[in-house]
């Protein structure tokens, strides 16, 4: 099993009582590996709805296999046959964990052969993760090392982009934003490019989108703007929570059923903005593997005699980060 870097186990405090089990660090990637191998077998095939159903059965069953008293908090949806809401997974033996998954983010990209599909999980200590409603999220992100609230939804997209640059030290034309590739960010980017900042478009993948902003030492990006689905928002706030940064969330309820489904879920002020702590607090582990060869990660191999597949692994409790490469032999 993976552990805590023995260097590091004399100087750590103990986690609370209430922390996920750290042997879960090896098994959460198992199960977002056996999700993108399976739907690996459907990249460019066309077939969206194949692609995402084998995935889908992938990590349903692996999940199913590990000891947690698992609940489903993000999944496939209330009606859906597997990984429903409020679904239970796992033996139901061990730890209660909440669980959040997106089996296949990126559907259209699995089945155009494209970058940036991944298979995504999350583990939190029961009642660990918020509930949201099928609906799109606005959602901004930046790094670690700034002092809290300098970017905010309430602000200009421009105010946002100056107050990071004076930050930095650095002007406005050296940052780099970046968004997902959508008609409704159209005005949202030509804002951007108007101050001179560089934009970074990616086709698909929001939850990367903000690992890329969070890790900007390496990526090179510095903000993440935008909208994208309010589930996929509570899974990229864990991975925030994992690697340290600030985020913010806020629900775009643009018709009475998602306002209703929200209130539902004990959201009570329609509103509100969500920091990343709000939407995924407590212990946290987030995984995700590459599906398609992305910005992100790999995507899998599938060679004649073995798989390759690389992901990334994080526990926000020790704020550790693992990139895993895995060999998988076939029969």
């Amino acid at each position: 099993m993976i552990s805590e870097d023995a260097n590091l186990a004399d100087t750590r405090p103990t986690p609370p009582a209430t922390a996920v089990d750290r042997n879960l660090t090896l098994e959460i990637a198992r199960i977002t590996e056996r999700a993108a191998i399976a739907a690996a077998g459907w990249r460019g095939k066309g077939d969206e709805m194949q692609a995402d159903k084998a995935a889908v059965l992938a990590m349903h069953d692996a999940l199913n296999a590990i000891d947690i008293a698992g609940r489903v908090v993000i999944g496939e949806g209330r009606d859906a046959e597997l990984l429903a809401f409020e679904d239970a997974v796992g033996t139901g033996t061990g730890p209660a964990i909440d669980v959040a998954v997106d089996p296949l983010e990126g559907v259209t990209g699995c089945a155009k052969n494209v970058a940036d599909s991944l298979s995504v999980m999350a583990f939190a200590e029961r009642d660990g993760l918020m509930r949201v409603p099928d609906a799109y999220m606005e959602k901004i992100a930046i790094g670690r090392g700034y002092p809290q609230g300098i970017v905010d939804l309430d602000q200009s997209a421009s105010d946002n982009i100056r107050a990071l640059a004076k930050a930095k030290g650095v002007a406005a034309t050296d940052i780099v934003a970046c968004l997902l590739d959508r008609p409704r960010h159209a005005s949202l980017i030509a804002e951007l490019r108007e101050l001179g900042v560089a934009v970074k478009l990616l086709p698909d993948g929001d939850i990367a989108a903000v690992i890329h902003a969070a890790n900007s030492d390496d990526t090179g990006i510095d903000i993440y703007l935008g909208s994208g689905g309010a589930e996929e928002g509570v899974l990229a706030a864990a991975a925030m929570r994992c690697m340290g940064g600030q985020m913010q969330g806020r629900l775009i309820l643009d018709t009475a059923e998602k306002k209703s489904r929200a209130r539902e879920l004990g959201i009570k002020d329609l509103a509100a903005k969500f920091t990343a702590d709000e939407m995924a607090h407590g212990d946290v582990l987030f995984a995700a593997t590459g599906v398609t060869d992305g910005s992100l990660l790999r995507g899998v191999k599938l060679l004649p005699h073995k798989v390759v597949t690389s992901s990334v692994v994080m526990r926000s409790w020790s704020h550790t980060t693992r990139w895993i490469t895995a060999e998988h032999g076939r029969v």
